[in-house]
């Protein structure tokens, strides 16, 4: 039986019911895209508003959608409740550690097993692609699923928030690390990204909308922030699956105008293993650390969901001439929400049976 969706403002219900279908919403994103990506593919190029003898001001959709859902993430984040993992903060430090250690597991592993492959770049697409994933800060809605289980909700929030204020620094570090990888032209052309990283979209594209999140929430009055979440919120949760839709109408729209079976199959295959590595490395990690129930599941959870919403934006920017790298982005950001679907189950406490008799084995 579907869970039951809170009564409260209309704006809280909506919220509720699309957390609660987030899984089936992405499918429809998905399918949307498939069946008619035109809209799609229009939306992913930037439009231009024009300010009259000013000039035109560019519009960029995946840029201005992935800037309202940091924002609307910082603008969620508990700073009281972040002020204890500064007493316990093994499973804080240790995600933010296995976040630039498990990309440099990953994908001299996938890059080892694709140079095995026929492809006459030993597969340095797909590698291009899964470095840009895994260089990203953990994903928000990772917060979700910690809250649909029995995670630890404030080193979640503290993991999303420092890997997302590192990120300058993280992601042209992994890029650098893992660009020997790559042959061709792509090395190049991931050296060109790194640099457009280095060059503002960590911090204008990243950062700065989740400062300004936070901000407000420091100085907005209690009801204001109130009022500002029940719009933000929801309207941000939407234009996570507008962008999903966007994303998904590049890749699909140009597989579907160039048939590559053998691509999808290849993007399909890495896109597993590397999302695999990361929980299995999180789970691992946690179990060595000696991390409770709560915090173990935490940190696999941050393990393995990146924001790959950024990444789809940068391969966007970046790489317009490369809509099928955003083929394996798509793959990776269904497979982390089933993986992290998997590990709520496996913490989330037993429902106590009402029937006695029903106890009896």
């Amino acid at each position: 039986m579907p869970p039951s969706t809170p009564a409260g403002p209309p704006a809280d219900r909506t919220t509720s019911w699309l957390h609660h279908r987030l899984g089936r919403t992405v499918v429809l994103a998905y399918a949307a895209a498939l069946l008619l990506p035109w809209p799609g593919e229009w939306l992913r190029r930037t439009h231009a508003l024009p300010l009259g003898r000013a000039g035109v001001l560019p519009l960029p959709t995946g840029q201005l959608l992935l800037s309202l859902i940091l924002f609307s993430a910082g603008l969620q984040v508990s700073l009281h409740a972040l002020g204890g993992l500064l007493r316990r903060p093994v499973a804080l430090l240790s995600g933010i550690a296995l976040h630039l250690v498990i990309p440099l597991l990953a994908i001299p592993a996938v890059a080892f097993l694709l140079r095995r492959t026929p492809d006459a770049d030993g597969g340095s697409g797909l590698v291009t692609a899964m470095i840009l994933i895994v260089a990203m800060p953990v994903a928000a809605g990772a917060t979700v699923w910690t809250g649909k289980g029995d995670g630890d909700q404030p080193t979640m929030v503290g993991l999303v928030l420092a890997s997302t204020l590192l990120s300058p620094l993280s992601i042209p570090l992994i890029i650098s690390a893992l660009v020997p990888l790559l042959s061709g032209s792509y090395a190049a052309t991931l050296t060109r990204v790194e640099h457009t990283a280095q060059g503002g979209f960590a911090l204008v594209g990243v950062v700065l909308p989740c400062a300004a999140g936070i901000l407000c929430r420091l100085v907005l009055p209690s009801r204001a922030l109130s009022r500002v979440l029940t719009v933000v919120a929801p309207t941000a949760l939407a234009g996570s699956l507008v962008l999903t839709y966007v994303n998904a109408s590049g890749a699909l729209g140009s597989f579907l105008a160039h048939p590559r079976p053998l691509l999808l199959a290849a993007a399909l295959a890495v896109a597993t293993l590397v999302c695999l590595l990361s929980f299995v490395l999180g789970r691992g990690a946690a179990r060595l650390l000696g991390l409770d129930a709560s915090a173990a599941s935490s940190l696999t959870l941050a393990c393995g969901m990146n924001n790959s919403s950024a990444s789809a934006v940068l391969i966007t920017t970046a790489l317009p001439d490369k809509p099928h790298l955003l083929l394996p982005v798509l793959a990776y950001g269904l497979l982390q929400k089933t993986a992290a679907s998997r590990v709520v189950r496996a913490t989330r406490p037993p429902v106590p049976c009402s029937n006695p008799s029903a106890r009896i084995s």
